[in-house]
C-alpha cells in the first residue's frame, strides 16, 4: 500500500507550474490535491498534511515566498521524500 501511496503523491507533485521557475504558484497549485489524497499510510498522510500547510503558507499571506516559509518547504519536503524517495521536487 505505501507504494500506492507514494505514488499518488509523486503524481500530484509533478502536475502544476514548474517549481524552479514559478515557485509560488508551483506550490499553490499543490495544496487542494495533495489535501484530497486518500493516504492509507498514517505517518505519510501527516507528511503529505504538512507539506501541504507549508505550501499553503509559502503561497499566501504575509509571509508569502519568504525564506523561513521556503525553509518550512524544504523540510515538509524532505519529510515526505524520506518516505517516498524523490516524491517531491
Amino acid at each position: 500500500m505505501i507504494q500506492q501511496d507514494c505514488t499518488a503523491v509523486a503524481d500530484v507533485l509533478s502536475d502544476g507550474p514548474d517549481p524552479s521557475s514559478d515557485s509560488i504558484g508551483y506550490a499553490q497549485a499543490q495544496v487542494l490535491p495533495l489535501r484530497q489524497l486518500k493516504i492509507t499510510d498514517a505517518v505519510l498522510h501527516r507528511a503529505v498534511l504538512a507539506l501541504a500547510a507549508s505550501y499553503q503558507a509559502f503561497s499566501t499571506g504575509a509571509g508569502a515566498g519568504s525564506s523561513a516559509a521556503a525553509l518550512k518547504v524544504s523540510k515538509a519536503e524532505n519529510a515526505v521524500n524520506a518516505i517516498c524517495p524523490q516524491a517531491a521536487p
